[in-house]
């Protein structure tokens, strides 16, 4: 099949990941792929240039940009396209509009997230708008999916699930070699309790409620460090919080880096503490390395740790419970380390990049035997 998706761009992020792994894989499965970015095609577009992937920037203007739509239809036409797969909603809109005409046999669309507070907006709008010509909308997770069919966002007939996945087989489990290497890169003590946290500085990952519930673990272990893995418009913000509560000087911000892997691999604990969640990369990297994990129970979490097995599930913007599900782990190392290899594999087995793929394909064979019949 010639598979062309869309995104906005491919700059560091979730979905992006997803993206670039799904094409990467789809071409070693014989497919014919290409990307389409709507804006700039971003930092992590020189990984699909190695493999000999085509990643097309339409430099999308603001508003209705009349020459993007145009390149963005003959990067369409010239990949004779059979699969239109977009991501989100301005990716997709965009691209059914820029498809109308050619001979594209199937049109699906991925929504990324859950969607939150999105309903009324201008972009929503031209988003259902751009439903009647689509065929398949995919959620990666189930919780995603209810919350945009009772919200009305989602046509319940039309709708999937795929989560995620990941290359599990890039992931080692932690180790006490890689937790040196990090110690000693991050000149921490020897005897450092690492804590982690990778995602955007933003209000969805409430990265200062974290910073609230790792004050009361710090108070009662004065050698836990927290790494706040990640960048974004609180970064400021969040520095002021980790003063306010007494802890800036363990509290560490490695801004964005290119080798999450690595740190990961060096990490005690992961804590995911949003506020709002679709399904989490950063959860299932969490579990490729075998990390005893806390996270909030919003969105997709519950769909990746279950609580008691494979980590611990609070409530929402609640650094109370945040903190006593983390003394937990690090009180009962013997439990941690069972939730750990429990992660991994649960992830081994529902959320590798090969199970998503597979689902995937399975979507659109089953379209194009609908346009055969």
């Amino acid at each position: 099949m010639n598979i062309t998706h869309v995104v906005e761009n491919l700059n560091r992020g979730g979905l992006e990941r997803m993206v670039l792994d799904l094409v990467q894989r789809q071409q070693q499965q014989g497919h014919r792929c290409q990307v389409v970015c709507l804006y700039e095609t971003g930092a992590l577009a020189h990984e699909l240039d190695a493999a000999g992937i085509p990643v097309v920037a339409c430099h999308k203007g603001r508003g209705i940009d009349l020459r993007a739509l145009a390149r963005a239809r003959g990067a369409i036409d010239r990949h004779a396209t059979d699969i239109l797969h977009t991501h989100n909603a301005v990716a997709h809109y965009q691209a059914v509009l820029a498809s109308c005409g050619l001979h594209v046999l199937r049109i699906l669309n991925t929504r990324h997230g859950m969607g939150a507070g999105q309903r009324t907006g201008r972009k929503e709008w031209l988003y259902r708008r751009a439903l009647t010509r689509t065929d398949i909308v995919v959620t990666v997770c189930e919780a995603a999916r209810r919350s945009g069919i009772s919200r009305g966002m989602l046509p319940q007939d039309m709708t999937r699930v795929v989560p995620n996945g990941i290359a599990v087989e890039r992931f080692r489990p932690a180790s006490s070699t890689m937790r040196q290497q990090v110690v000693q890169a991050l000149k921490l003590p020897d005897d450092a309790f690492l804590i982690g946290n990778v995602g955007r500085l933003n209000w969805t990952k409430d990265q200062a409620g974290l910073i609230r519930a790792f004050r009361q673990v710090h108070e009662q272990h004065p050698n836990a460090v927290l790494l706040l893995i990640g960048d974004g418009e609180l970064r400021a913000e969040l520095e002021q919080c980790a003063e306010r509560q007494g802890v800036r000087h363990a509290v560490h911000f490695l801004g964005d880096r290119n080798d999450v892997r690595d740190l990961l691999q060096g990490l005690d604990l992961f804590v995911l503490s949003s506020v709002s969640e679709g399904y989490s990369m950063a959860l299932l990297e969490a579990c490729a390395v075998a990390l005893p994990i806390v996270a909030t129970d919003v969105g997709g979490n519950g769909e990746i740790v279950y609580s008691g097995r494979t980590g611990q599930l609070v409530p929402p913007d609640d650094p109370d419970a945040l903190a006593e599900a983390m003394l937990l782990l690090l009180n009962q190392p013997h439990r941690a380390s069972a939730y750990g290899h429990a992660a991994r594999a649960w992830v081994e087995k529902h959320g590798s990049l090969e199970a998503m793929a597979a689902r995937y394909e399975r979507l659109y064979l089953d379209m194009e035997c609908e346009t055969c019949a």
